[in-house]
């Protein structure tokens, strides 16, 4: 049986929280750091402009005050942006998917690996270059929230522990589940005869 990974601290305190207990985690990860790319090309040209409205005019009240809420605004959003990339864990354990996410509300979404059907990896031009991908989850049954999972670092090792987990019946995954039931039902059958009746002993 292979050695839990070694998890970061945030992800560590979420498994202890949220995982059952003898659940071993596979993998655990935050989103690529490229997720940030996007709220930092929009803090940077507001948090200028509320610097240079503060400093502008160091005697008039009004700018001074108004580029100081521009700045107290966009460095707030700012680190809403990083706590949330921080905070966000996917974790892969050999039953289930996990999503943790949120900075001041805490949120688990999970997916179980026997519910999942297919599995899609993308790669845009930059994610290839980068080294980030999306993972696209297929469920049966139903439409489930923890679907489409963006900016999934190292890629290659990523979709090769989910695959693995998914497809392998060596490691318990939703292969594993389907060999299950067949097997419960051709012994099943081999074990009531058709009618739901068990055979007399015949007497001579």
């Amino acid at each position: 049986m292979t050695e839990s990974p070694v998890l970061p601290t945030r992800a560590g305190k979420d498994a202890d929280k949220y995982l059952l207990p003898g659940e071993n985690v596979v993998l655990a990860t935050r989103r690529h750091w490229a997720v940030l790319v996007e709220p930092t090309v929009r803090f940077l040209p507001v948090f200028v402009l509320g610097c240079w409205l503060f400093l502008l005019d160091p005697d008039n009240a009004v700018t001074s005050v108004a580029g100081l809420v521009v700045l107290l605004g966009a460095l707030g959003y700012y680190a809403l942006r990083v706590g949330e990339w921080w905070m966000r864990h996917f974790i892969v354990t050999r039953r289930r998917v996990l999503l943790t996410s949120g900075v001041i509300v805490r949120t688990v979404t999970l997916l179980p690996l026997r519910r999942i059907t297919d599995l899609t990896w993308e790669e845009t031009f930059f994610g290839q270059i980068l080294g980030y991908g999306s993972f696209r989850f297929e469920s049966a049954g139903q439409d489930q929230a923890l679907r489409h999972i963006t900016f999934m670092p190292d890629a290659k090792h990523v979709y090769r522990e989910v695959s693995g987990l998914l497809f392998s019946a060596d490691w318990g995954g939703a292969a594993a589940g389907e060999t299950t039931r067949a097997t419960r039902t051709a012994s099943g059958r081999r074990s009531r005869p058709p009618g739901g009746t068990t055979p007399s002993p015949s007497r001579r």
